[in-house]
């Protein structure tokens, strides 16, 4: 697998920032993410709802529509709008500026992602949100997506020259992460032709016991996991997943690997890494690459 280089001419994302899914019924979904993942509601109307994890307007947007996950995926960038705009129709992609994409992001780059039909949206900043500073259930942040592509080199080399993401791990010759801060991942992709569309989102919870919490809320509300908890090999994040009421896969994670220094590239040291130093590699396709501590669940391989 190559590991193409971030270009000095790409445009910076800073951070993800929202994912969009279309959904057959809005009221179940709303539910599902105020009441069994304690998200705040911010603004809704009779075929859309806007929800966050904490003071940026939404990180979750839901349509009528679907079922389908990931039909949009927002980034936030370091620079303004028209120099973005700029960089990439000078590298032959057609990019769309709207203010009418969503409340909270007045001005918006629209784009379509390469290969997967989903629309990528590229902001410098979202209005505030009017959510409490984080409940005791709700997770951190949106913290990554992760998506099946029929042509991952090309895309893999998008997202690296076009958007400044940083290679950080892959497994075998078919899965990718990638980052654009100083988490693990915040893009993922696998390579299939059997599969496309999202192949789960992560949000993130503070630490162990914040995790624990979660899963016995889930768990009293008859929600199960389908697999972890366990820890990953890339990113080193311990994990859950389970289904969101129209079958995505929702991982819960925490303790992802982080990069303090990219001039060094190492990750920040932790005991149960299999390094010292750690820094990005290509991984074995075994079972303690997919889980350290064991079972593994072979649909999230199954590419």
């Amino acid at each position: 697998m190559a590991t193409p280089e971030t270009a000095e001419s790409a445009v910076r994302v800073s951070k993800v920032g929202y994912l969009g899914f279309e959904t057959p019924d809005l009221d179940r979904m709303i539910d599902y993410y105020t009441k069994m993942l304690d998200f705040h509601l911010q603004d809704r109307s009779a075929d859309t709802a806007f929800l966050t994890t904490g003071a940026d307007h939404h990180c979750v947007v839901l349509t009528k529509g679907g079922p389908k996950a990931r039909v949009s995926v927002g980034y936030e960038i370091w620079e303004p709008i028209a120099d973005a705009q700029r960089r990439l129709a000078e590298a032959g992609y057609k990019v769309e500026r709207r203010t009418d994409v969503a409340p909270g992001t007045p001005d918006v780059l629209v784009m379509a992602e390469p290969g997967t039909g989903a629309q990528l949206h590229l902001f410098a900043a979202q209005e505030r949100s009017d959510a409490d500073n984080t409940p005791p259930l709700r997770p951190t942040k949106l913290g990554h997506v992760a998506a099946f592509t029929p042509e991952l080199a090309s895309l893999q080399k998008f997202y690296q020259e076009l958007l400044g993401f940083r290679w950080s791990d892959t497994i075998g010759d078919f899965f990718v992460f990638l980052r654009c801060n100083a988490d693990h991942h915040a893009a993922n992709f696998m390579a299939s032709t059997k599969y496309d569309g999202m192949h789960h989102v992560a949000y993130e919870m503070r630490d162990p016991n914040h995790l624990i919490t979660m899963i016995d809320h889930l768990a009293k509300n008859d929600l199960r996991l389908h697999w972890g908890p366990g820890r990953h090999g890339p990113g080193h994040n311990l994990f859950t997943y389970h289904k969101d009421p129209d079958g995505n896969t929702i991982e819960l994670f925490t303790q992802i690997d982080v990069i303090h220094d990219e001039n060094k590239g190492f990750w920040e040291p932790r005991p149960w890494h299999e390094t010292y130093p750690m820094g990005p590699r290509t991984w074995e396709v075994d079972l303690a690459t997919v889980n350290i501590w064991g079972p593994i669940n072979e649909r999230e391989m199954d590419h």
